[in-house]
């Protein structure tokens, strides 16, 4: 069935929700079947999709969010429903009908291009609407994310009595958006059997795809071009995400979370992720070919490969394969909320110009999640063959587990890197080198939360089991901190590491035991019980 049987129009003025809606109504009633969006430019507030049903835009389709009506005024997007545990994250990923596209309790439900999603009136999360794709005005800085559209003036925080900040400050007035604002293009909640395939999104809103508690994903073949993340995959169990291309300079990429949104703590697992790219250009600029990259913030671009940081239900059995990263940050790896997050294999990653830690696995004790005490778990995490160039040496590799001191001490377990091939940009000072580098277990688990670290090629704390094997790391300027630094490490092998380039000492070891080296620069071979604190040359 096309839309236009039942009174879409296309010609991106009329407001084309109604008959959108009717369409997708009378091919569920009817067992099933296809929706089509012949070439035009159809403009809707919010779809609501429903099982057996395959909403397909043909080549010269666009779907286009509708501005939200006017402040005051009722109408617009379909108000977020209420979530009784919306206090252990954010209002973005606690509600889903405030979306353009948006389906709960779903099975067998498709959407497919070759057309286009443009998300022109969706708020990024803070005000009525994002500045559209391409605008400025008077004043506008690039290093802030533009969240609100400077015509509407100052996001004003509306006294909200009836929201009670749980203890991570939600919910509250400026985290809420007013009822008929809409912040994602397509919202899934408790579905099963869905596939997203061969379609464009631009200017997503806070996620261009939130998937909470959806069984059997499949995203294929998919650009996304956004002002915040690309697709959040949340609390999920067997997905494939397979040949997309995601450029998002605001946040991150493809994320992976299982955040406590639907009450439990469920795990996201079953996961594949591969043949995918990732990038952090202005946006818009990898839909239109140009890779732009002149908007700035602080930690530079994003665009990155996650999994965390709402992570209390875990992850377990996930895979990543050959996947690209230019001009964003690195892959990371983060457990700050009590849960797993194991059995992970990583392989064949290049990056270029990478603003942060190439590899980052964080294990931190934040606990959005009901009644934890426990430091969760990281561990059986193997990453090989990845090539890294012009790469940010504030942080290097970066593995932190959880000290002693806060009563959940917990290492980061049994992490393999192999066949590893870093440049580092370099340029590190002795007073860097000097650095105490607090353990910051309760803060957001972000690389520049830590400043500049002590070493420019690895920092690995309270971490057991750690391999590292035909690892190759270099500066491309004269760096004066040590390439490598373990402190509190023990159980661990260093084998055939080459470090060119840095300062000396090369190798700092503190509190380190059980560790076996064979082959590697400055450091002699042998197996080595106890060291307490240690620089070698």
């Amino acid at each position: 069935m096309s839309v236009r049987d039942f009174g879409a129009t296309g010609d991106g003025v009329t407001l084309d929700t109604a008959a959108i809606n009717r369409a997708i109504t009378a091919t569920a009633q009817a067992g099933g079947g296809v929706v089509e969006f012949p070439a035009g430019q159809y403009l809707s507030h919010s779809i609501r999709l429903q099982s057996h049903v395959e909403l397909r835009l043909e080549p010269g389709a666009t779907l286009i969010a509708a501005d939200p009506p006017a402040v005051g005024e009722a109408g617009g997007y379909d108000a977020p429903e209420p979530n009784d545990w919306s206090e252990y994250q954010d209002f973005g990923h606690s509600h889903w009908r405030n979306s353009l596209i948006w389906g709960e309790g779903l099975e067998n439900v498709s959407i497919t291009g070759p057309g286009r999603i443009y998300g022109r009136g969706l708020s990024r999360g803070n005000g009525r609407k994002a500045l559209p794709v391409g605008e400025t005005f008077a004043g506008f800085d690039p290093a802030k994310p533009p969240d609100v559209l400077e015509a509407d003036g100052a996001f004003e925080i509306v006294p909200r009595p009836e929201l009670k900040p749980g203890p991570f400050g939600y919910p509250n007035a400026r985290d809420r958006l007013a009822d008929g604002v809409g912040n994602k293009a397509i919202a899934l909640k408790n579905c099963r059997n869905v596939v997203l395939r061969d379609f464009s999104i631009l200017h997503g809103g806070h996620f261009g795809i939130l998937a909470t508690g959806v069984d059997n994903l499949t995203i294929d073949n998919l650009i996304i071009d956004t002002n915040r993340d690309g697709m959040d995959i949340d609390a999920c169990s067997n997905v494939r995400i397979a040949n997309c291309s995601v450029n998002s300079p605001w946040d991150d990429g493809i994320c992976l979370k299982s955040s406590h949104a639907l009450g439990v703590a469920r795990l996201t697992k079953n996961v594949t992720i591969t043949n995918c790219f990732v990038s952090g250009y202005d946006e818009g600029t990898l839909l239109d070919g140009t890779r732009q990259r002149k908007s700035v913030q602080r930690g530079g671009p994003m665009g990155r490969i996650k999994f965390g940081t709402e992570a209390g239900g875990g992850f377990r059995n996930i895979t990543i394969s050959n996947c690209v990263f230019e001009y964003c940050r690195g892959f990371a790896l983060e457990q700050v909320d009590g849960g797993v997050l194991e059995d992970v294999a990583v392989t064949n990653l290049t990056m270029r110009d990478i603003a942060n830690a190439p590899i980052f696995i964080r294990l931190g004790a934040r606990f959005r999640k009901p009644d934890t005490t426990s430091g969760g778990w990281v561990q059986r995490i193997l990453i090989d063959n990845v090539v890294a160039y012009n790469v940010s040496a504030d942080h290097g590799i970066m593995l932190m587990g959880l000290p002693e001191s806060g009563g959940y001490a917990r290492a980061v377990e049994d992490v393999v890197l192999s066949n590893i091939q870093i440049h580092f940009r370099g340029g590190g000072t002795k007073e860097q080198a000097a650095r105490v580098v607090p353990e910051h277990e309760k803060s957001y688990p972000e690389p520049y939360v830590f400043g500049v670290m002590p070493s420019w090629g690895v920092f690995a704390r309270h971490v057991s089991g750690l391999v590292l094997r035909g690892v190759d790391l270099r500066v491309m300027k004269p760096d004066a901190r040590p390439a490598v630094v373990l402190d509190d490490v023990w159980n661990s092998q260093l084998l055939d590491v080459q470090l060119q380039g840095g300062g000396i000492p090369t190798w700092s070891l503190t509190k380190v035991s059980g560790l076996k080296s064979r082959n590697c620069t400055s450091l002699p071979d042998g197996d080595r019980e106890v060291m307490g604190a240690t620089e070698l040359r």
